[in-house]
C-alpha cells in the first residue's frame, strides 16, 4: 500500500483547531489506558517474580508505580479542556508522559528476563509488542506521541535481548526492531489519515459557516433594500400627494385658461411619479410576502379589456399599434395580479418599441394557456436576458431617462410570476423585438350566470357623476399633520362642494367632533393619515374617535406607508385605505364608496 503524500501546511487558525481535536482524542482514553497499564504491570511483575524467584521485578513494579503516580498531570487536562493552556502545552505534556511510561516498559526486560529462559523471553516479547500495538490507536492522533510511545519500549526490549547474546535472543531482537519499523510506518499513515479527515471536517464547517454568513448577509441586504424602498416610498409620497391635490385644484380652476395645458402636463408628470412609487410599493409588499393570491376562474378577455383601456391612449401618443386579440380562453388565476403582471410586460414593450407595435394574444396548449406579449422593439441580447428581471436594470439607458421608468417593471413581473406560479419565458433578438410568454393553467368556461355573480367592476364614474348622484359627504373631518396636504385637500373638496375641517392631531380631532355635535352639524366622514406627528398611530386614533363619538362614522385611511407590518394592521382593521399619492378622482371615488358602505 503506497504511503499517502504529506499534507500541505495548514493555515494557523485551521492548524490550531486540528491540533486541539488531536489532543482531545489523545486524552480521551488516558484514564482507562492508565488503569489497564497498571493492571498489566502488576500482573507481569508478579508473574516474573514468582517464576524467577527474584526481587528485581518487584523493584521495577515500584518504578512503574512512581510513574503511574504522575497520572494527575495528565488528568488535569479534563479540568482545563484547553481553556487556560493552549493545545501545544497539553500536546507536549502528553508526549512527555507517554515517553516516560514507554521508557519504564523498555526497562522491564532488564529487570525481569533471566538469560537462557526461552519461554519467558518469548512471552515477554509478545507482551511488549502487544502493548505497543494496543496503545497505537490512542497515540496515533499526535505524531510525536507515536515515536515517544513505540520507540523506548521496543528499543529497550531489543537491547536487552541483544545483551543476552543467544541466537534466539538476537533473532527475537531483530524481529522486534523490524516490528517497530513497520508499526511506525503504519502509525504514520494512520496519523496522516486522521489529520486529513479533521482538516476536511473543519474546512467543511468553515465553508458552511461562510455560506451561512453569506446567506445572512444576502438576507440582511434584501431586508435593508426592502426597508429602504418602504422608507423612501413613504417619504416621497407625502409631498407628491400634496402636489397631486394642488395640481387637481389648479387643473380644475384653469379649465378655460391658456395655462390649462401646462396644468395637464403637471398632472401627467405627477401621475408618472405616482406609478414609480406604486412600483416601489409593489416590490416592498411582494418581498415582504404581504400579497396573497385570490385565485378564481376568470375569462382572459377581462384582463385584455383592462389592458386596452390602460394602454391604448399611450400607444396612440407614441404612434404605435397596440393589438389585443379577443380570446375565448378561461384560466385559474388571480385576475388583479395577472393583470398587473401582463400590464408590466405591455408597459415594458411600449417603452422599448420605437416603431411598429405590440401584440397581446392568448393560446391554449393542452392544460396550459399561453399569454404572449410580442413587440417590434429593440430586443434584448442573450447576455442581458437574465439581468432584465433584476431591480433597476435597464438596457441602453445610461442617462436614466425617466420616460423609461425606474427599471422595476420586470422585477415585479418576476415576483408575481413566482407568487402566482405562472412561469414567464423570454425570447428575444436584438433589433427584431421580444416575446414574453406567461404560462398559466387553463380552466373550462363558466356559465353566463357566473359572470353575473362576480363582484361589480371598479368605479369609473367621474366626480361630476358623484355630485349628480349625491354620493359625496357634505362635511369631512381630515386628520393629517402635514399642513400642505390639509390646504390642498380643503381646496379640492371645496371645488366639489364638500366642506373640510383640517386638524393635525388627536386632541384637535376630539375637540372638532365635540364642537360639531354641539352645533348639530356632525361630520359625514373621517379621513385620517396612518402616520401622524410624534409617532402617533392614525389607525388607533380613528378607532378611538369612532368608539367615543360615532361608531358609524365612515372612515377612510390615507397613507404613504409601505412597510408590511402597518399594512397588515390596516387590513386586519377592515377600514378602507388609499396609498399616497392619491389622484383627485381616486380620492372622491373612495370617499363615496366609504360613505355608501357605512
Amino acid at each position: 500500500m503506497p504511503a499517502p503524500t504529506a499534507p500541505l501546511p495548514l493555515p494557523a487558525q485551521l492548524g490550531e483547531r486540528v491540533l486541539r481535536e488531536q489532543v482531545a482524542s489523545a486524552y480521551a482514553t488516558i484514564g482507562s489506558a492508565t488503569v489497564a497499564d497498571a493492571a498489566l504491570a502488576l500482573a507481569v511483575s508478579a508473574g516474573c517474580a514468582w517464576l524467577t524467584q527474584r526481587a528485581a521485578p518487584l523493584v521495577w513494579l515500584l518504578l512503574h508505580l512512581a510513574q503511574t503516580l504522575r497520572y494527575p498531570l495528565l488528568g488535569a487536562y479534563a479540568k482545563d479542556a484547553g481553556a487556560a493552556q493552549p493545545a501545544t502545552f497539553w500536546a507536549r505534556r502528553y508526549v512527555r508522559e507517554v515517553a516516560i511510561n514507554s521508557t519504564v516498559w523498555g526497562l522491564a526486560p532488564w529487570f525481569m528476563l533471566p538469560p537462557g529462559n526461552t519461554a519467558l523471553t518469548a512471552l515477554f516479547v509478545l507482551i511488549v509488542l502487544g502493548l505497543c500495538t494496543a496503545g497505537m490507536a490512542s497515540v496515533a492522533p499526535l505524531r510525536r506521541a507515536i515515536w515517544a510511545y513505540c520507540c523506548p519500549m521496543v528499543i529497550g526490549l531489543a537491547t536487552a535481548l541483544l545483551w543476552h547474546g543467544t541466537a534466539f535472543d538476537m533473532t527475537a531482537a531483530g524481529c522486534a526492531l523490524a516490528y517497530l519499523v513497520v508499526t511506525l510506518r503504519f502509525a504514520g499513515q494512520q496519523h496522516r489519515l486522521l489529520t486529513t479527515s479533521l482538516t476536511a471536517r473543519f474546512e467543511n464547517e468553515a465553508l458552511a459557516e461562510q455560506l451561512a454568513q453569506q446567506v445572512s448577509l444576502t438576507q440582511q441586504s434584501s431586508d435593508e433594500k426592502t426597508r429602504f424602498l418602504a422608507t423612501a416610498s413613504h417619504d416621497l409620497r407625502q409631498p407628491v400627494h400634496a402636489i397631486a391635490l394642488f395640481g387637481a385644484v389648479l387643473e380644475k380652476e384653469l379649465h378655460d385658461h391658456p395655462q390649462h395645458d401646462n396644468a395637464q402636463r403637471l398632472m401627467r408628470a405627477v401621475q408618472a411619479l405616482g406609478h414609480s412609487l406604486d412600483a416601489m410599493l409593489d416590490v416592498s409588499r411582494l418581498d415582504a410576502g404581504d400579497v396573497t393570491p385570490a385565485r378564481a376562474v376568470v375569462p382572459l378577455n377581462t384582463v385584455f379589456n383592462a389592458l386596452s383601456q390602460t394602454f391604448a391612449a399611450r400607444a396612440d401618443e407614441r404612434g404605435l399599434q397596440l393589438r389585443l386579440r379577443a380570446t375565448p380562453l378561461w384560466a385559474r388565476t388571480d385576475p388583479e395580479l395577472l393583470t398587473r403582471l401582463v400590464a408590466n410586460l405591455v408597459d415594458n414593450a411600449l417603452k422599448y418599441t420605437p416603431q411598429g407595435g405590440v401584440l397581446v394574444m392568448a393560446r391554449e396548449r393542452g392544460t396550459e394557456a399561453w399569454i404572449d406579449v410580442r413587440d417590434t422593439g429593440i430586443g434584448i441580447a442573450a447576455e442581458h436576458q437574465a439581468q432584465v428581471f433584476e431591480e433597476f436594470y435597464q438596457i441602453d439607458n445610461p442617462g436614466r431617462d425617466r420616460a423609461r421608468g425606474l427599471g422595476m417593471g420586470l422585477s415585479i413581473v418576476r415576483r408575481l410570476s413566482v407568487l402566482l406560479d405562472h412561469p414567464v419565458l423570454l425570447r428575444s433578438l436584438p433589433g427584431r423585438g421580444s416575446r414574453f410568454r406567461v404560462v398559466l393553467p387553463v380552466a373550462p368556461p363558466q356559465p353566463v350566470d357566473a359572470l353575473l355573480a362576480q363582484p361589480p367592476p371598479r368605479w369609473t364614474d367621474t366626480a361630476s357623476m358623484l355630485l349628480q348622484d349625491d354620493a359625496l359627504p357634505r362635511r369631512v373631518l381630515l386628520v393629517d399633520d402635514e399642513a400642505d396636504i390639509g390646504v390642498a385637500m380643503t381646496a379640492l373638496m371645496r371645488a366639489v362642494g364638500v366642506s373640510v375641517t383640517h386638524v393635525a392631531d388627536g386632541a384637535q380631532a376630539h375637540a372638532a367632533l365635540i364642537e360639531a355635535r354641539a352645533r348639530q352639524q356632525p361630520f359625514d366622514a373621517l379621513i385620517c393619515d396612518l402616520r401622524l406627528a410624534d409617532g402617533a398611530d392614525g389607525l388607533a386614533l380613528a378607532r378611538t374617535l369612532r368608539h367615543q363619538h360615532s361608531r358609524t362614522l365612515p372612515t377612510l385611511l390615507v397613507t404613504g406607508e409601505t412597510a408590511p407590518t402597518p399594512l397588515q394592521r390596516v387590513r386586519d382593521s377592515g377600514l378602507p385605505v388609499l396609498f399616497k399619492p392619491v389622484t383627485a378622482d381616486a380620492l372622491l371615488l373612495a370617499l363615496a364608496r366609504t360613505v355608501r358602505a357605512d
